[in-house]
Order: C-alpha cells, then structure tokens, then sequence
C-alpha cells in the first residue's frame, strides 16, 4: 500500500464531482495521517486559488 508523504504531488484517478474535481486533475498533499496511510490533499488552479481541500 501506498505511504502519502507531506508535498507529495498527486493526480486523480477518477473524478470527485462533490468537489468539483475531475480525472487528471493535480494536488499536492498538505497533511499526512494515520503514519501516511490518510491525506488531506490541496486542488489549485493554475493561478494559485484553491478549488478543494479532500
């Protein structure tokens, strides 16, 4: 299983419609939890705002 570490990039592998995000979209982890098992991962735009926090 995969171990998420902090300011890891991430790309979707499927769409979050909830959010607004879609398959292939970029985000970089913001915190880690559970000994890197749980993240919270950040979703901006190309301009810096953000679009989610999963």
């Amino acid at each position: 299983m995969h171990k998420f570490t902090e300011l890891e990039t991430i790309v979707l592998t499927h769409g979050i419609k909830k959010h607004g995000l879609k398959e292939g979209d970029i985000g970089a982890v913001v915190n880690v939890y559970d000994n890197g098992n749980a993240a919270e991962v950040e979703f901006v735009t190309a301009t810096g705002r953000t679009v989610a926090l999963v």
